[in-house]
């Protein structure tokens, strides 16, 4: 699972026109293969088609660039970190929406095994050992930042939990929704320490289009929005079907893992902040916060006014 972790790589593509007829097909791209991070969406087919609306959800893969695909004109809607979305907009993407917040809590974590009793990041960071991580993404400059000087070393983390298990000495980062269910699986006892703990926690799985398409037609725009809210709500209830479906399309996870993954991610989309409002609700604060952030960490040039960077709908 490595929808997440992405390359903050320069934009190369231009904001390209783009043409909205009301009977055509609409791409929505994924950063990652279909898992339970995107049950909703697959779940949300049903509510498309009440809506008079063709939506292809496109599987993604390691590194694929959803923002820029967005900024060609080569999907209509897209999938991303609201990170990533800040650094685009700073790097010349000013024609982009979020307009759905899927997780309000960041599922990007650190695992240790649990025979070592850390109790916070803090101890994780500044303990002798080996944490497994990549280095340039931007919750690993804000830990690096907010703990110094870390005493543990750190290596890159070349994905899968081989090194992890082998060694208890190893702590590596995770999403909580994977590698945990894995280590678990395969008998080894661990402890995960959300990101999110530490004070940085941007959105995820953050469903974005582009400004202009917003204003030009919105009421498509909405009816998308109303549809993954309600398969994200289908999926949150009952995700055994979309499971069976997704497996269609990536067998390479068992039937299993997929439904306790699905269960591990349920606190994370669904919070007091959604059940006060709805399911994808963003905040302005949080949103001010995290390109307030990113500037600290000079991974981005300015400070992003981000008010017109989101929409509630």
């Amino acid at each position: 699972m490595r929808a997440f972790c992405y390359s903050l790589i320069s934009l190369l593509f231009l904001l390209a026109p783009h043409s909205w007829a009301a009977d055509s097909e609409l791409k929505l791209a994924l950063n990652w293969k279909a898992e339970p991070q995107f049950g909703g969406f697959y779940a949300a087919d049903s509510h498309f088609q009440k809506l008079g609306l063709k939506v292809k959800v496109l599987e993604g893969g390691s590194g694929t660039p959803t923002i820029q695909m967005l900024a060609a004109g080569q999907v209509d809607y897209a999938v991303v970190s609201a990170d990533e979305a800040i650094v685009a907009v700073d790097r010349g993407a000013s024609d982009v929406v979020a307009i759905f917040a899927t997780y309000q809590t960041n599922p990007a974590g650190i695992m240790t095994h649990a025979e070592r009793n850390f109790k916070s990041l803090k101890d994780v960071l500044q303990s002798p050992g080996m944490l497994l991580w990549q280095e340039g993404l931007p919750y690993a400059v804000y830990l690096k930042k907010k703990y110094a000087p870390l005493k543990v070393t750190t290596a890159p983390d070349a994905g899968g939990i081989g090194l992890f298990l082998r060694d208890q000495k190893i702590s590596q980062q995770c999403f909580v929704t994977s590698e945990p269910l894995a280590a678990e699986k395969a008998h080894v006892k661990v402890k995960t320490f959300l990101v999110s703990e530490s004070g940085y926690n941007p959105y995820t799985t953050v469903l974005v289009t582009k400004r202009s398409r917003f204003e030009k037609n919105p009421d498509e725009v909405i009816k998308v929005v109303n549809a993954v809210r309600a398969g994200w709500g289908d999926y949150l209830r009952d995700p055994s079907v979309t499971n069976s479906q997704m497996m269609k399309l990536n067998p390479a996870m068992d039937k299993e893992t997929f439904a306790q993954s699905a269960k591990a991610q349920v606190d994370l989309i669904e919070t007091a902040e959604t059940r006060k409002h709805v399911l994808g609700v963003m905040t302005a604060e949080r949103w001010k916060t995290l390109s307030e952030q990113l500037f600290e960490m000079k991974l981005t040039k300015k400070k992003i006014n981000t008010e017109g960077l989101f929409q509630n709908l």
